[in-house]
């Protein structure tokens, strides 16, 4: 992401863009592929219990409002990329410059606190999913060996250990740019295991069976009490935020658009297509998902299936969703490795340490520069956020929580005031208005839910039994 302008740049040079970076290639479909990338990940696991928590009625309408709002203010910041003209501006790198450019003081430094809270909890956030999905693997072959009366438990550590392994390799990647390959795998293997999902629920529905659905989700007295309702319904709203979180790295995904078309014309397409894709995957996963296990919804619809046949086919769901877990944890770490290493550079400029390259050999790829400061920091990252992880398993309530935290900052506060500004706006005119009302009720709304992502930790922190590998 941070590449440093050649001795050699000149203005009308062909390999190079108008800041003096190596020519990006990015176009509306490598951005889409970063998006769903970003987007479909571990959220779309947990929408059939929120579902379950809110009913037939507020459940979907829930995930339509989120979609709309995401896209909406997505567009917005899209055309923030390059200021003060949208076009022809200086182009602003990170989603943190994007707040200095537009906004500066004190918001920009509190947008750098959001933006890389937000990141740090996702990749912790990821580390949890692709350790409970690889679990997921391995029990469901014990089951089909020792049948389901086996207890199979098994530790959710080890494959933590291994996820971060393979990271701490793909984490040498020096930036962004050369990603893409990544996201367009990964973004393939979210439609798979998605798939593989509905297909299932289609299954379980269609073969008959009891399940109690309602208008309203869980029933007070019958599945929960009025205080768990209430925690509950909060925490699922969270959990769908975080399954439409990807404004903390949308200015970095446009950073690697050409710049023919407009950059800003790319993004809002991009985002389109990303947001479209993903809340009809979203709607379909969260109601066929509630239909087929009703108000017992489990908080991972595909590591939660009462039945573990075809194992193969819950096999194959699980390792596409490690393997796009993969991907995707390298789209939202590379913004936390740019900031670093900027930042490095900038403080000791003159360190080999921190900016010396040495080119390697590696067989079959050719040549690769190493830089010994990016090896050990990036190393000792993947390390700290897999030992954490280790110490929090609890998927819905993190996921809640993470969504709730970063949705309003980052998706609609931001956006919103940056528009505001660069638009000129006249106070208490109707767009003016309108643009508050809906950036006060998404602040009430985070607020709320945070809540119940909190209480739920605390339960569950009260009920985790550590290395039995059943969350």
């Amino acid at each position: 992401m941070h590449i440093e302008a050649p001795e050699n740049y000149v203005a009308e040079d062909k390999n190079f863009d108008d800041d003096g970076r190596t020519k990006r290639t990015g176009t509306w479909l490598t951005a889409s592929a970063h998006i769903i990338t970003a987007v479909i990940g571990s959220g779309v696991l947990s929408l059939a219990w929120a579902i379950a928590q809110m009913g037939w009625v507020a459940g979907p309408a829930v995930l339509f409002a989120f979609s709309f709002i995401t896209y909406f203010t997505s567009t917005l910041l899209a055309d923030c990329y390059r200021s003060p003209d949208p076009v022809h501006g200086k182009r602003n790198y990170t989603y943190s410059q994007v707040v200095r450019a537009n906004l500066g003081g004190m918001k920009y430094k509190l947008c750098g606190l959001a933006q890389y809270i937000n990141l740090i909890g996702v990749t912790i956030g990821y580390t949890i999913t692709a350790s409970i999905s690889m679990v997921a693997v391995k029990r469901s072959n014990c089951f089909h060996k020792h049948g389901h009366q086996d207890k199979c438990h098994v530790s959710n550590n080890s494959f933590m250990i291994i996820f971060a392994c393979i990271q701490i390799v793909l984490c040498q990647i020096p930036n962004f740019h050369e990603l893409s390959w990544l996201s367009i795998v990964a973004a393939v293997m979210s439609f798979a295991y998605s798939s593989i999902g509905l297909g299932l629920s289609i299954a379980k529905v269609a073969g008959g069976g009891h399940v109690r659905t309602t208008l309203t989700g869980v029933e007070i007295g019958v599945d929960v009490t009025a205080t768990e309702k209430v925690w509950r319904m909060f925490q699922a709203i969270g959990d769908i935020a975080f399954a439409y979180a990807f404004s903390n790295v949308l200015i970095e995904i446009q950073d690697t658009l050409k710049s023919s078309p407009p950059e800003n014309r790319v993004m809002k397409r991009a985002s389109l297509i990303g947001i479209l894709t993903t809340t009809l995957f979203y709607v379909l996963c969260g109601t066929l998902g509630y239909a087929a296990f009703g108000n017992d919804a489990p908080g991972n619809f595909l590591t939660g299936f009462g039945f573990y046949e075809p194992f193969w086919l819950i096999d194959i769901a699980n390792v596409c969703i490690a393997i796009h877990l993969i991907g995707a944890y390298q789209v939202f770490v590379q913004p936390i490795f740019g900031f670093v290493e900027g930042q490095s550079k900038d403080k000791w400029p003159e360190s080999k340490f921190v900016n010396g390259e040495h080119a390697m050999n590696i067989p079959f790829y050719g040549s690769f520069n190493v830089n010994f400061f990016r090896v050990l920091w990036r190393t000792g990252y993947v390390i700290i956020t897999a030992i954490v992880a280790m110490l929090f398993p609890f998927f819905n309530d993190f996921l809640g929580l993470i969504g709730s935290l970063s949705f309003y900052p980052l998706t609609v506060y931001f956006p919103i005031e940056m528009y505001i500004q660069k638009t000129k706006m006249q106070r208490f005119s109707f767009t003016w208005t309108w643009l508050k009302i809906l950036s006060w009720a998404c602040l009430i709304i985070s607020i709320i839910s945070a809540a119940g992502s909190i209480q739920g930790l605390a339960q569950s922190l009260k009920t985790y039994k550590p290395f039995r590998g059943e969350q």
